[in-house]
């Protein structure tokens, strides 16, 4: 009978120091920023990264050291969304990761910045995604920041769980939604799953909320109300409605940050709003002290 071969490569026990290394580091580098806070929606279609991305300029522009770690490993979108597609994320000296810059200062951290080509496919299982994003936090040389948006795929699964486990401080979430209300009854979801996870929810943001002609009528082409709905339903604040304009569509498409490119837009200055509610309540600079932890 033959005898069995050697094992070779990492043992179980390596491995486990190894990970427990990476959260020590995570630990260590979340420390330095102040507020972390998961993008969810339950939902794809919302304009979640977009909202993510023009989120990080709007605290930006406010003056706030501002990153996004862009957590959609399948569907990574946020280089395109802030200008940086084709850009390739760089090592330092001591082998961690050097974040891209966009526009106003602001930091990202994405796999369609490792990619070949932006139609390469991720084709990874879920223990995969977890070591990828947990490598990523650990070996990102983040610096101090005010705030860090994990932008993250439609859903409750792999990726928005792994967040939830290893980013031990996480400051809570912002659910995004559009006013129809088939996105309401998903989205409920990603606020059961923060709930469930006793991830406080900082609140609900709606997207494409209406369309304003040059006459000041305005359309509600996808429905009326829901982000409002959702926040009187689950006790949670509604932080702002972002109106639609033709031209996101078309920065998006070109790659180039709507916020920056269109600053006196309504949309713009709806996210400078939504910006300030923000900053209200998680620095606990208004009448609100923190975010909502209401069951």
């Amino acid at each position: 009978m033959a005898s069995r071969p050697p094992r070779t490569g990492i043992t179980r026990e390596q491995i486990f120091k190894q990970i427990m290394e990476q959260q020590r580091k995570i630990k260590e580098k979340m420390s330095k920023i102040k507020y972390k806070i998961m993008i969810l929606s339950g939902k794809g279609g919302v304009g979640k990264s977009f909202v993510t991305a023009s989120l990080a300029f709007a605290l930006a522009k406010k003056g706030r050291k501002v990153a996004i770690l862009d957590a959609d490993i399948h569907g990574p979108s946020i280089p395109k969304m802030t200008g940086l597609q084709g850009y390739t994320l760089m090592a330092s000296p001591e082998g961690e990761i050097l974040p891209a810059t966009a526009e106003l200062g602001v930091k990202v951290v994405s796999i369609g910045l490792m990619l070949a080509e932006a139609a390469t496919p991720v084709i990874w299982r879920g223990p995969l995604k977890a070591s990828a994003l947990r490598e990523l936090l650990a070996y990102t040389a983040w610096g101090e920041l005010d705030y860090l948006l994990i932008d993250l795929p439609p859903g409750t699964g792999d990726e928005q769980l792994s967040i939830a486990q290893l980013i031990p401080d996480l400051t809570g979430a912002i659910i995004v939604t559009i006013p129809s209300d088939v996105s309401r009854i998903v989205v409920l979801k990603a606020v059961t799953f923060a709930k469930k996870l006793n991830i406080p929810i900082i609140g609900i943001i709606e997207n494409m909320s209406y369309f304003e002609c040059p006459d000041g009528s305005r359309h509600y082409i996808f429905g009326k109300g829901a982000g409002r709905r959702i926040a009187e339903e689950t006790g949670l604040r509604f932080l702002g409605e972002i109106p639609i304009d033709p031209r996101i569509s078309e920065a998006n498409d070109k790659g180039e940050p709507f916020f920056i490119k269109y600053p006196d837009s309504k949309a713009a200055k709806a996210f400078l709003a939504v910006a300030d509610r923000v900053i209200e309540i998680v620095e606990g600079g208004g009448e609100e002290k923190g975010p909502s932890t209401e069951k």
